[in-house]
């Protein structure tokens, strides 16, 4: 089932007196249960198509569709509601509260959906359990690792089990042992679930694992490609 559609979109930036193409006519489906990747140079348009498809921003001309919804259409509060029940985001700063636990940390999330408690305690504790972390549910996030770090992140991400995973150099922090840890839980959750994934990257550590890989070049897409032979096989 196609889960996000893009045609034709163009992005653009006011630079000075002039502007910055960021998107040049971009037109890309994906499916449920992909696990895909944007890769390309910086400045190449990964990240401001992430931010599109996940309805932070909107494109300046062409249509991007997501779970359904037309991001051109949506109001600020529309936007959030999409946000909040369909995608999940993950990014290379951690973007986690220091001074509260892990699990609080998870059941954020859980909270603007304004779940009861009883909801809430299994849903967290279940994500932890899915990234390895259960017996951590109270530690403060200032006293883990960076791995550990973004294990909680992916849950976070994950514990309203979104249709949709979006993924912007979640690597960039991380070694070479905790970036395949990492890839490896979430092509794992991605099996279980059928959770969309899509990643933004430069990491070749991260493209080893990639179903499919989009290159990106000035805004266009210069390669789309199906990947045959999986991580598993190096």
């Amino acid at each position: 089932m196609k889960i996000i559609s893009v045609e034709n979109v163009v992005k653009c930036f006011p630079v000075g007196d002039g502007k910055f193409t960021a998107l040049d006519h971009i037109s890309l489906d994906f499916f449920t249960g992909e696990f895909a990747g944007l890769v390309g140079p910086s400045g190449s348009g990964k990240t401001t198509l992430l931010n599109i498809i996940g309805s932070l921003d909107k494109p300046s001309k062409g249509k991007a569709q997501v779970a359904g919804k037309d991001i051109e259409a949506l109001t600020h509060k529309q936007a959030a509601q999409l946000r909040n029940h369909s995608i999940g985001f993950i990014f290379q700063v951690f973007n986690l509260l220091p001074v509260y636990t892990v699990f609080e940390n998870v059941e954020f999330a859980l909270l603007l959906q304004k779940k009861p408690w009883h909801e809430r305690k299994k849903a967290v504790m279940d994500a932890l359990e899915w990234v390895g972390l259960e017996n951590m549910a109270d530690k403060k996030i200032s006293k883990l690792s960076g791995g550990e770090s973004q294990r909680v992140a992916i849950a976070r991400a994950m514990v309203k089990r979104p249709r949709i995973m979006l993924a912007d150099e979640p690597s960039a922090n991380l070694d070479a042992k905790n970036t395949h840890s990492i890839m490896e839980t979430m092509k794992t959750l991605n099996q279980e679930f059928k959770t969309t994934f899509l990643f933004s990257t430069h990491d070749e550590k991260v493209m080893q694992y990639l179903d499919r890989i989009i290159h990106l070049e000035d805004g266009k897409v210069v390669k789309d490609e199906i990947i045959t032979s999986r991580k598993e096989d190096f």
